[in-house]
């Protein structure tokens, strides 16, 4: 009896249909890079101050009716307070100085009842300008960015499951449409909390493709962001000019195929077939008659049942697979993103610095990919890890005006949690088998995207304690190092077709699983779902 590996084995790995598959599922997830870190610009706070109506004050009280403050070590204008107004006025008719006539620290002052003024040497508007998310409500700034994530948390959880029940093309043009329909429907945001319910169903879609399609293509729309929002600095015309591109992805409908596996999984033999023989001609090598017989069907049809996230955690080898790599691809991606969303403070150009830490993910990319050809997949985990917490630690000893250290640094640790976090969507996929496959994906990184959620609040901790975020992400990082060391090797192992292959590659390959599974192979129940 034939696995799917062996079967289709006439194809060739990399073929010109498998190229060609490769490289429109690239393009497709051009928009999870836009749409995971516009808010490093739509949310950035620029200077700002209480905003003073056109009244008749003399200079010198106009430009001393903001109290100053020492922010860092620097001295700024208040941004949240001015002198009372009515006070200031009465002082300016009857002629007093402000420093010579007047002691300012003995003025009451109010807060910005009239608004604020922003400046515009970066930006011309913000969803912070457009919507006040200053002083009393800045709480909303870092939130809105949770928000987001927690669309994209729910969109990973269900995605996997939607892809596992009815396909992963379907989901795939599902979530791309609902990332260009809720980025243009932002653009009309009358208040704060349409935005940010618009912004939740649009991470919804954001990662949920991001999933199907794994990390192809999404350092390609990381890398365009900042030069796109370079040119366009009005946050409604950025959100316009990154919703609107999406509409030429509808002829990828036809293009992109629906996955063999998955058609096999659900007895569709007569369309899994169909794809096998176009890539075959794509190929131009030869089909045999007959490509799927009988008892290889029945065999892959074994777990034709839609799968559960139950399914996860009905055995005790599994669920312990499943626990762990809940916790290593939270660590990722909490190190990702807070290092990603941290890049606005690494250069006073916050499109440099975007720009910066997204062409980081270019050697990322080609290190995950060689390290999944030619490294094993536990100490490759681990490995990452313990260079994306490492750097943190360093930091800690660093001087402040070794600004390039700093910034090397960062990147550094930048580029391990990103190298680290494209390796698991990949060592995922091989520990499940087909049936199991996206709705495991699905779990893990709906767990892990609680780390996204929380590393907009994460960072805002630096205010109190410039080096508390790297503390946390390094020691993070650190333990859950030694944690996936735990995990099955997979590294030139054949994918799972069927639960009793995972079960039985996992009680040979994992020695936490030795100590606690019987002897004999257990056969696990389908889900009744």
């Amino acid at each position: 009896m034939k696995d799917y590996e062996e079967i289709v084995a006439f194809l060739d790995q990399w073929g010109c249909f498998q190229k060609a598959v490769f490289l429109l599922l690239c393009v497709s997830i051009i928009p999870n890079g836009f749409g995971a870190f516009n808010l490093v610009f739509l949310t950035d706070v620029p200077d700002h101050h209480c905003f003073i109506p056109d009244l008749n004050l003399s200079e010198e009280w106009r430009k001393s009716i903001i109290p100053k403050t020492v922010l860092n070590g620097k001295q700024e204008l208040n941004r949240c307070s001015r002198y009372r107004l009515d006070v200031v006025q009465n002082l300016s008719d009857r002629g007093l100085i402000p420093g010579r006539d007047i002691n300012l620290t003995d003025l009451e002052e109010e807060r910005c009842v009239d608004g604020w003024s922003y400046s515009t040497d970066i930006y011309l508007s913000t969803v912070v300008t457009e919507f006040d998310l200053v002083c009393s409500d800045q709480w909303a700034q870092p939130f809105t960015t949770s928000v987001f994530f927690i669309g994209v948390l729910v969109g990973s959880f269900f995605s996997g499951q939607l892809s596992d029940r009815y396909g992963r093309k379907p989901i795939l043009f599902a979530t791309m449409a609902a990332q260009t329909i809720f980025t243009f429907a932002q653009v009309f945001s009358t208040s704060w909390t349409m935005f940010v319910i618009l912004l939740f169903f649009n991470g919804l879609g954001q990662i949920s493709n991001f999933v199907a399609a794994l990390v192809l293509g999404f350092s390609v729309g990381y890398i365009l962001l900042p030069v796109v929002a370079y040119f366009l600095r009005d946050w409604k015309s950025l959100l316009m000019a990154l919703s609107l591109p999406c509409l030429a992805y509808i002829p990828l409908w036809w293009l992109l195929p629906e996955s063999p596996r998955w058609l096999l999984s659900r007895g569709r033999v007569k369309e899994a077939e169909a794809v096998i023989r176009k890539a075959a001609r794509w190929n131009k090598v030869q089909t045999p008659t007959v490509i799927f017989e009988a008892d290889s069907v029945n065999e892959t049809k074994s777990d034709k049942k839609p799968s559960s996230v139950l399914d996860l955690f009905r055995n005790s080898s599994i669920r312990i697979i499943t626990v762990i790599l809940c916790l290593v691809y939270f660590a990722m991606t909490t190190g990702y993103f807070s290092l990603s969303f941290n890049s606005a403070q690494l250069h006073a150009d916050p499109y440099m610095s975007c720009f910066i830490a997204a062409v980081v993910e270019i050697p990322a990319y080609v290190s995950s990919w060689i390290a999944l050809r030619f490294l094993p997949r536990r100490l490759s985990v681990s490995g990452t890890l313990i260079l994306g917490s490492l750097p943190l630690f360093i930091l800690l000893l660093v001087p402040e005006d070794l600004f390039g250290v700093s910034l090397a640094l960062e990147m550094v640790g930048k580029y391990a949690f990103t190298t680290g976090a494209s390796l698991m969507f990949a060592y995922t996929t091989e520990l499940y088998p087909t049936s199991l496959r996206n709705t495991a994906t699905g779990t893990t990184t709906t767990v892990s995207r609680t780390g996204s959620c929380i590393s907009p609040f994460l960072l805002s901790l630096g205010g109190y304690f410039s080096f508390l975020p790297y503390v946390t992400i390094g020691s993070l990082g650190a333990v859950t190092a030694f944690v996936a060391l735990l995990l099955p090797e997979t590294f030139k192992q054949p994918l799972p077709e069927t639960l009793q292959q995972m079960h039985e590659r996992q009680r040979t390959k994992c020695p936490c699983i030795q100590k606690t599974e019987a002897s004999e192979p257990v056969v696990l129940p389908d889900s009744p779902l």
